[in-house]
């Protein structure tokens, strides 16, 4: 049970997350985008393949499907111009004003961080070339084995080593030079090929359909398509999306009698709709998820033209994902008490919820990560705390075995996904200052290997920690901490905290080059796992929504403080990091204790949560009231998120430093927001400067940088290894000032 999204897959679904886009990382990637750091493989897109599909997985979860439609030199439309209003409001002029100021501020003050960027990006190029394996994965079908490398899609034989291989397909040779290859779905028969195409810049995918042979030729392009699946060697199900919504699913077929008919259409604004196929290929689901609540059609993959058959009408607060093994259905939902994962069976004829059987339930406080299916085994990966382990399903023995990881590892990815019969489930662990290693679990054997590759030529002597903070009312919230052996003096060192705490999503933990640099450079990493966050299943989710969020803010200030009070630094070498949704707790921390940290770096923030929640005709705001509230509906909710909100509680103090990244084409979080909460923050820290001046009174550096290029989830491998770099030396500069004057003093 894999890839519902395009960068996620069942890990995002675990979460109790519907497949709206902006949610996911208000960000979400990730990618995600992924939280504060989005460095990707340089001009090779990993694959996520399962049986015959493969979804493009260039950074780990936390990363979204962004789509926006571009030319096609082949079959593709492009939208004809409408006739635009060109006069301008009042509104619209002062947003242009405050853009091109801003545009202007960041151009007089980057040169300052010029040299410092030079060289960080010198040592991270020179990170990758060693810890970034460009090998990519392969999708065996029978003798016939397909893989992409540098935009391209070839074709050989499995036999074959002499590295004959034919091309199916270029993204340059058919006009789609500045996008990359998402998603690959090959037909049953293998007679045509799905493949999903998105720029970077973009918030649309575009599906092209080519008919292999010996001359691959294109059939037919379909804009703004999400999910897609073959239900059939000629049959194509595919949904569509308009706003960031996805709530129409159409199926396309490629006989001599061509035709695209609507199958379903979701009613409700506050529910997504994608498709996935069963591991065996029987069914082809069609899901429709809110954030709490699902429902799951049934398409028969033998009988493709017939009515989809509903699995069990939604309730409200239950969420279910459909496998499918020897005529029953394997139902992961949060049915029956408590409300966390379980594995349910049920007959595919009598699906209703009242058949439903327990098969397996996960343990208090246990984080159900991903779930794969085989023939006779069921493997579940799963988080307790902090630590991850495998929960093998025997269907055959009706026996649980469970198999504890190495103790570093903080983040799974499953790899290239076998046969639905194969006796090996192969996956990669990681951690922030890990780079991937392969491992295999072994059915037959009952035993895990770790699989002989290459090992990274990088010695780091990284010291794991994890602790519990006691919050406001006594709930105790994990922290991560990693910081070199070698460090002497921790309390001198400078600390990176790293915030997320929303939808259920988990902190991303996996490997990143510039956390391995920042460790080897002495520094502390912390990653606070408060609750709004998945880390501890969806109860600790629902501890952090709705009227819950200041739960969240109030585990921030006691991660910090704990950290502080072991000895891991001293707020005047504290930064915090955060991206998306993420900005809400670090704005709001921002704004009651800033004197925990010294600076803050912020990618894309969520900060101006009422504003936002009160507009309506923005395409996600009405999916995001399970999130959040909803404002307009209610008044003690709306004195609720003012309460927290960052841009509503900016006030005359000392701020921390701050750098915000955001991104001009960014239809998530809107731009508008974070212009207005720059001016008001740095208007706030002037106004104090000003009114509390004394000798050696410091003034933050409030700085916003534009990205032209990138999106919220996805930047090509140079803007992104930009950004980062120039967040790094905004950090240094920040902190190194403070070592400055603390060195002067010394030396009188």
């Amino acid at each position: 049970m894999k890839v519902r999204t395009s960068c996620f897959g069942l890990r995002n679904l675990l979460q109790g997350l519907s497949f709206c886009v902006r949610y996911y990382f208000r960000h979400n990637h990730l990618q995600t985008t992924c939280l504060y750091s989005k460095i990707k493989p340089k001009k090779c897109h990993i694959l996520d393949c399962s049986g015959s599909t493969c979804t493009h997985m260039t950074v780990p979860p936390g990363s979204i499907l962004p789509w926006r439609f571009f030319s096609c030199k082949e079959g593709t439309k492009i939208p004809s111009k409408r006739k635009q209003n060109t006069s301008i409001t009042s509104s619209e002029l002062s947003y242009k004003n405050l853009l091109k100021s801003e545009q202007e501020n960041w151009k007089d003050i980057s040169a300052r961080y010029k040299a410092m960027t030079k060289r960080i990006k010198e040592k991270l190029e020179e990170l990758h070339k060693y810890t970034f394996n460009s090998g990519s994965p392969r999708i065996r079908f029978g003798e016939n084995v397909y893989f992409e490398e540098n935009g391209c899609i070839f074709l050989s034989k499995a036999d074959d080593d002499g590295g004959n291989v034919d091309i199916l397909f270029s993204t340059e040779d058919l006009g789609f030079s500045d996008a990359f290859i998402q998603r690959i779905r090959i037909s049953p028969d293998q007679r045509y090929m799905a493949i999903s195409l998105k720029s970077e810049n973009s918030e649309e995918a575009t599906c092209v359909i080519m008919k292999l042979g010996h001359f691959p030729v294109v059939e037919k392009v379909i804009p703004n398509v999400f999910s897609f699946e073959w239900a059939t060697n000629d049959v194509l199900y595919y949904t569509s999306q308009k706003n960031l919504k996805c709530q129409n699913v159409f199926m396309t077929t490629f006989t001599n009698q061509k035709h695209t008919k609507l199958v379903y259409t979701e009613q409700d604004a506050r529910f997504y709709v994608d498709i996935y196929c069963t591991k065996d290929r029987r069914f082809l689901t069609i899901n429709s998820n809110s954030k709490t609540t699902s429902e799951v059609w049934l398409v028969d993959c033998r009988h493709p033209f017939k009515l989809p058959a509903l699995v069990q009408a939604r309730t409200k607060g239950i969420i279910y994902h459909i496998e499918h093994r020897n005529d029953e259905l394997y139902i992961l939902t949060t049915y029956g008490e408590p409300a966390e994962y379980k594995l349910m069976k049920a007959p595919v004829a009598s699906s209703g919820m009242e058949n439903w059987q327990l098969v397996y339930a996960l343990e208090e406080k246990t984080k159900l990560v991903d779930l794969e299916m085989f023939s006779d085994h069921c493997i579940m990966f799963l988080k307790n705390a902090g630590h991850l382990y495998l929960s093998v399903i025997s269907f055959v023995s009706h026996s649980v075995q469970s198999i504890k990881l190495p103790t570093w590892a903080c983040e799974f990815e499953l790899e290239s996904h076998p046969e639905h019969t194969t006796g090996t489930c192969y996956f990669q662990l990681t951690s922030p200052v890990h780079p991937p290693k392969h491992f295999a679990y072994s059915f037959k054997e009952n035993n895990l290997i770790e699989q002989a590759v290459q090992e990274v030529p990088i010695i780091t002597n990284c010291h794991t920690t994890r602790l519990l903070a006691k919050s406001k009312d006594e709930t105790l919230v994990p922290i991560t901490v990693f910081h070199n052996m070698n460090s002497k003096e921790l309390h001198r060192k400078p600390l990176l905290v790293h915030v997320y705490g929303a939808y259920g999503i988990d902190l991303n933990m996996s490997f990143k080059e510039e956390k391995l640099m920042l460790i080897e450079e002495g520094w502390i990493l912390a990653y606070c796992h408060v609750r709004g966050g998945g880390e501890l299943g969806l109860s600790w989710h629902r501890d952090g929504c709705q009227h819950n969020k200041l739960k969240g803010l109030h585990d921030l200030k006691a991660c910090i403080t704990l950290l502080h009070e072991l000895g891991f630094s001293q707020p005047k070498y504290t930064a915090l990091a955060a991206a998306s949704a993420g900005g809400v707790l670090a704005g709001a921390l921002c704004n009651t204790d800033p004197e925990l940290i010294r600076a803050m770096v912020l990618q894309a923030p969520f900060v101006d949560v009422l504003n936002t929640m009160m507009k309506t005709h923005l395409p996600l705001t009405i999916e995001e009231q399970e999130e959040w509230g909803n404002p307009l509906a209610d008044e003690k909710c709306m004195k609720y998120i003012k309460s927290y909100c960052p841009y509503q509680n900016i006030k005359t103090q000392c701020y921390p430093s701050v750098f915000i990244t955001a991104y001009e084409n960014d239809q998530r979080i809107p731009l508008t927001g974070i212009l207005q909460y720059v001016q008001k923050l740095r208007k706030a820290a002037l106004d104090h400067a000003s009114r509390t001046s004394k000798k050696g009174n410091r003034i933050p550096n409030i700085i916003l940088d534009i990205q032209a290029n990138g999106s919220h989830c996805d930047s090509s491998w140079e803007d992104s290894l930009n950004e980062v770099a120039r967040h790094l030396a905004f950090l240094n500069k920040e902190l190194e000032e403070v070592c400055h004057v603390q060195h002067m003093k010394s030396c009188k």
